[in-house]
């Protein structure tokens, strides 16, 4: 019996010892679970329990122009909030800090009568208000820097950089298409919370900074972006018209060196502006280009030997009656060569080049000039146009579209098939962004020109820019698009706008533009201007050409591109003598006009510095009001003209970066 009761307890303590040695081991495995395995989930989990993070504006990198100049900008501006359970009074806080915020004090007491120990008052304040808040050395109330966007040129390029909303999420533009390159980093603003989960006093808080966003270089020159948004301006407050669009590319690479819509909206105030303002009409907007076309039609037909450039074409009188239906020019001409009828814009004419030319080839070629299609521009919005296939033309449909109805494009894409007449024949892709940069200011990502495709041959090419010549030649519908001292190759457009009741052509909205490039044997620039329902006169030669000359002459100077050496003669003119100036200055001078008569002739300062012009000044003896700084831009009156006692002399200076 003792051997059995021996046997039991010895049995009992191995059974006891062995539970034990398996909770031992449970224990561990489960400690090796939680301490090695799940060490870094429990962590964060510990760190969500015990802190509490407060996202902070991410900063957004540079938008720059094409010279460096800053266009968009992230500026360092401080937010304050509030720790309620660190202040005494909230009441009599809550009443010093309303007329400083701005703020009801009921709005500002509710804040603080939360559950929370961190709430925002206001974020993103002014030196002056944070100022006077620091002034009323209230306990618990603290400052955390953010940064907020902001647009030192307010109006420039405002339709192609956009802006941002609070977040700060890009919203239109460059700003929306380039936005995960733009944006950075988010910062946090992290504070500590006790066992029951309540916010503790700040004080020991962590800031985590943001990284920051990448730089945009655009293609955009802010001087010719400046040019080209004041003439528009001018154009079509003058023309009393609804809106109106200009571009100005460089047709050997497709960069896009100014965009310009009106109106125009202020980027640091654009929520008080209607959404309808904010669009990119250049590229959101498609509309039927009109007469423009004929330089497609003839391009096309030169180069597939439909036509020569000695045809003659008989016009009709003006009148000429075609599936059914009759085409009128608005004036009757009869026998006219191929360069006469771009020049004239005779419709009839165009008419029968697109019927020797045919619809399917017609198609083709506008197809190649990118009629129809997106250019792949890098901005949001882009419309395609509208140009349907040529199997689907029915009846007077060639015709029509011959001369520029019954088909849609945007502007982009007009300036863009232009640049492939002025380049040589070939099709490039514009583009906006030239580069993107880090922080440090490494090249993340560069942009090169892009053939798209040749779409004429080199030799078209030059006859069609020649045969463009006589528009804004003496007779032709574009003379006021001439240039002083530069040859212009270009086309007038006016084409009536559909009723959106009727879906037929209005009586009196027209579209009315001009496109062309200068100097037509070099070309440097495209430009394009139009102008939607103007009022005083519904031609493109009348309302467009002008803005077109203004633009181009301004841009010229800027980009201190020569005259060409033969210049337009005029009555009783005689070609002047360079001016013995520094050779910036002599040439500028070059190809001035000289009117006969007395008194002192205005010499031309276009281009010159404020140093050049007032040495040319005190060599002339002149009394000149200077304006600004940086180039001579604006000058009255004209070069070449005698300056009489009563006239007003002025220079206008604009700056070059």
């Amino acid at each position: 019996m003792r051997y059995d009761a021996e046997k039991w307890i010895t049995l009992r303590i191995r059974f006891i010892g062995g539970f034990f040695v398996l909770l031992f081991a449970l224990t561990f495995c489960r400690a090796f679970y939680l301490q090695v395995i799940k060490r870094d989930y429990l962590l964060k989990l510990a760190d969500r329990q015990h802190q509490k993070i407060i996202p902070l504006t991410p900063v957004r990198g540079t938008i720059y122009d094409a010279n460096g100049a800053a266009l968009a900008v992230s500026v360092e501006m401080d937010s304050c909030y509030a720790e309620p359970k660190s202040m005494e009074d909230l009441g009599e806080a809550s009443a010093q800090l309303a007329p400083v915020l701005g703020m009801p004090k009921e709005s500002i007491l509710k804040k603080l009568q939360g559950n929370k120990n961190f709430v925002w008052l206001q974020r993103r304040l002014t030196p002056d208000v944070v100022k006077r808040i620091r002034d009323l050395d209230l306990e618990g109330i603290g400052f955390v820097k953010e940064t907020k966007r902001f647009y030192p040129n307010s109006e420039v390029a405002a339709h192609v950089i956009g802006f941002t909303g609070l977040d700060p999420e890009g919203l239109e533009g460059v700003e929306r298409r380039y936005d995960s390159t733009i944006l950075g980093g988010t910062g946090y603003l992290v504070t500590e919370r006790d066992a029951l989960g309540r916010n503790v006093a700040l004080k020991g808080t962590v800031i985590q900074n943001g990284a920051m966003g990448h730089d945009v270089t655009l293609t955009l020159d802010k001087n010719i972006q400046y040019i080209a948004e004041k003439e528009l301006a001018q154009a079509v407050e003058k023309s009393g018209a609804r809106a109106g669009t200009a571009l100005v590319m460089d047709p050997h690479t497709g960069k896009v060196l100014a965009m310009a819509n009106y109106p125009t909206f202020n980027l640091n105030s654009h929520a008080s502006y209607s959404p309808q303002v904010w669009r990119n009409r250049a590229v959101a907007d498609s509309y039927e280009p009109g007469s423009t076309f004929k330089t497609f039609l003839v391009a096309a037909a030169l180069e597939e030997k439909v036509i020569r450039p000695g045809d003659g074409i008989n016009c009709e009188g003006g009148s000429y009656a075609i599936g059914g239906r009759t085409i009128h020019d608005t004036h009757k001409y009869g026998r006219l060569s191929i360069a006469e009828v771009l020049k004239y814009s005779s419709n009839i004419g165009a008419a029968k080049i697109g019927s020797r030319l045919g619809p399917s080839r017609l198609y083709t070629y506008l197809k190649n000039f990118g009629i129809g299609d997106r250019s792949g521009v890098d901005l949001p919005g882009e419309v395609g146009g509208s140009l349907r296939p040529w199997s689907q033309w029915y009846g007077i449909d060639l015709a029509t579209i011959s001369f520029g109805q019954g088909v849609t494009t945007s502007s982009l894409q007009l300036a863009s098939a232009v640049s492939a007449i002025a380049n040589g024949g070939v099709l490039m892709k514009p583009y906006l962004v030239e580069k993107i940069t880090d922080s440090e200011g490494n090249v993340v990502t560069s942009f090169e020109p892009q053939v798209r495709r040749r779409v004429i041959s080199p030799e078209t090419a030059k006859t069609v820019s020649r045969m463009m010549e006589g528009v804004a030649a003496e007779g032709g519908t574009g003379t006021n698009a001439s240039v002083e001292g530069y040859r212009v190759a270009g086309k007038t457009g006016t084409a009536q706008k559909v009723d959106p009741v009727t879906h037929g052509y209005s009586a009196t909205k027209r579209t009315a533009s001009f496109i062309g490039f200068v100097p037509a044997d070099r070309p440097r620039i495209t430009i394009l201007v139009v102008i939607d329902e103007p009022k005083t006169s519904p031609y493109g030669g009348v309302v467009a050409a002008p803005a077109f000359s203004s633009i181009a002459l301004q841009t010229l100077c800027y980009l201190k591109v020569p005259p060409d050496t033969v210049v337009r003669s005029k009555p009783k003119t005689v070609e002047a003598k360079a001016i013995p100036e520094a050779a910036e200055a002599t040439e500028a001078a070059e190809g001035a006009i000289v009117e006969e008569g007395e008194g002192i002739v205005m010499p031309n300062f276009r281009g010159m510095s404020m140093r050049q012009t007032l040495k040319v000044m005190e060599e002339k003896g002149l009394n000149v009001r200077l304006h600004g700084s940086g180039r001579a831009m604006e000058q009255s009156p004209l070069p070449g003209h005698r300056i009489k006692p009563s006239d007003q002399v002025w220079v206008k200076f604009t700056p070059t970066a």
